[in-house]
């Protein structure tokens, strides 16, 4: 074939600190601090910073090309700094979940083979318990400065500011291959033991053109930023990278996860744009309800992903406060973004109604993914938005197995990725989640959607949250129980929350009980434990017939 006669510049996580230092050097990023204060600087500050950092690694450390790079941080300036140092450098950041259970920090870190530890104050009193187990670690950098620098047990205890303090920034990123593996995440939505997925360079890079392109979360330079989900997760959506290709203003909201600091932040910086799972704006939207005299003037889109967002929620948004939500759905090894809700032209002149009805679906696949949904035997299934299979994908930033193998061959003959999940493709290409494979439940042969169940409870005024599960029946072999939190203050019955299902779910859908608990398990990733909660009332229904 003939080659086109085009540049060959390998896609590099460094371009993109370098074009927003270039490009935008003067654009803010902002960061709450673990230690107190509202710390401000600028792009051009955060590549120097970056550069500093890489020659300390190579030059203090030793790290060479390739040692992956821990750390357990929240949002933050110096998180991103560790970002950009350690892959623009050629090394692997990894970004650990510090809410995962110590033994499975411990595991992915051995696993990983970390060299150092980048560490916030938060957990330093955690790594302090967990050290002895860490076979792999050199040494912990505390990411704060001589004045806050905490008396510790860690061997070999690094402070951030003065591990930089005598580097120049004179340091030029090197060139190398952009499949060369850049970031690890590990997930836990897998059974067994956490699998680790290697980015590289180029699925980076290409992942960040999706997330600022106007069908993706349509980012851009006007814009203002605010990624509330953890950098731990996901590599916050791969939103901080996205940032720096177009130049968006930066706001890290560090360890304050609560409602009303999340506003002060969404009010004061004027973010435009935001992103996080359900819970998070939950809490924002108790903190709104206490204070109905607030707005949010500026925010004119909030991403909401990780798990199914209600429809009241979506309502609740643009009908109060004015702010479109963009329903997303992805998964750490999809790096994550997969779809996103954005309507079509087509949909402009419906009402108000038949467009939410588009929004709760999960949305349609951007540029770069593609999807089929399957059988239990691998036959592709009609894309009719009615019939439901085994979710398929795949793309070139899409993982192609876990790290050191685990796991086996991830992928089919065509070199899809079967995500687990239990989903329908509509004729426009929207996918709605059904279930997680895992969590289907299966009543009498037929399948019955536990998401579409806590939707539909959660729209009711006096729920805050719900989990359906499917629990052991004597005839049905399973049916739906429906575990409820109310909102504060609410004395709403079984009945009641059975009476709002019934004109919203079929009838042999409705849950066989309603049990009202005072909170519900979450993973480390926000999203209902439900593992847990089979545990516990899996017998129910069969308990309650004995009794």
């Amino acid at each position: 074939m003939l080659k086109g006669l085009i540049q060959e510049r390998p896609l590099l996580i460094s371009s993109l600190i370098d074009f927003a230092a270039d490009y935008h050097g003067d654009t803010e990023i902002v960061s709450r601090t673990i230690e107190g204060p509202i710390h401000r600087y600028t792009y051009a500050d955060a590549r120097l910073r970056a550069k500093k950092l890489a020659q300390a690694l190579i030059g203090k450390l030793g790290v060479e090309p390739g040692d992956r790079i821990g750390t357990l941080a929240w949002n933050g300036y110096r998180h991103f700094e560790i970002w950009y140092a350690v892959s623009g450098m050629g090394a692997v950041c990894h970004t650990i979940n510090p809410r995962l259970f110590p033994e499975q920090i411990a595991y992915i870190v051995n696993h990983a083979e970390d060299k150092y530890l980048f560490v916030d104050l938060t957990f330093v009193p955690l790594l302090e318990a967990l050290a002895p187990s860490l076979s792999s670690v050199r040494g912990y950098v505390i990411m704060t400065d001589e004045a806050h620098m905490p008396e510790t047990t860690l061997a070999n205890a690094i402070c951030y500011e003065t591990l930089i303090a005598d580097c120049d920034g004179d340091y030029v990123w090197p060139e190398f291959d952009e499949m060369t593996a850049s970031s690890l995440c590990y997930t836990s939505g897998t059974t067994g033991n956490p699998k680790g997925v290697l980015y590289a360079h180029r699925s980076t890079v290409l992942h960040s053109f999706c997330v600022c392109s106007v069908d993706g979360l349509g980012l851009g330079s006007h814009d203002t930023l605010m990624p509330v989900v953890p950098m731990f997760h996901a590599n916050a959506w791969g939103t901080p990278y996205a940032a720096a290709m177009c130049g968006a203003k930066i706001v890290f909201p560090g360890a304050a996860m609560d409602g009303a600091s999340i506003y002060e932040l969404l009010d004061t910086e004027g973010v435009t744009l935001t992103a996080a799972v359900p819970t998070v704006w939950l809490m924002l939207m108790q903190h709104l309800a206490r204070n109905d005299q607030l707005t949010l003037d500026a925010l004119e889109k909030v991403v909401i992903g990780g798990s199914a967002a209600p429809q009241s929620m979506i309502e609740l948004f643009e009908t109060r406060y004015d702010t479109r939500v963009i329903h997303a759905w992805g998964m750490t090894e999809m790096s994550p973004l997969g779809t996103t809700g954005n309507l079509k032209a087509k949909h402009k002149d419906l009402s108000f109604e038949e467009k939410i009805a588009v929004q709760v679906k999960q949305g349609r696949a951007v540029y770069g993914v593609e999807m089929k949904i399957t059988d239990d035997e691998g036959n592709e299934l009609p894309r009719d938005g009615k019939t439901f299979g085994h979710l398929m994908v795949r793309g070139p930033w899409i993982t192609s197995g876990y790290f050191k193998g685990d796991g086996g061959n991830v992928l089919d003959e065509d070199g899809f990725f079967d995500t687990g999940d239990v989903a329908t493709l509509d004729p426009d290409g929207y996918m709605q989640i059904t279930d997680r494979a895992k969590d289907v439940i299966k009543s009498g042969g037929e399948w019955i959607s536990s998401i579409d169940l806590e939707n539909a409870a959660v729209d009711h005024p006096e729920v805050a949250e719900a989990a359906v599960i499917g629990v052991k029946h004597p005839k049905w072999d399973e049916r739906p129980l429906l575990l409820v939190v109310r909102t504060e203050g609410s004395t709403v019955d079984a009945e009641a929350i059975l009476d709002h299902l019934r004109s919203r779910v079929a009838k042999w859908w409705l849950p066989d009980d309603v049990v009202f608990v005072d909170e519900l398990p979450h993973t480390a990733t926000g999203k209902l434990l439900k593992t847990k909660l089979r545990d516990e009332y899996g017998d129910y229904l069969m308990q309650r017939q004995a009794g």
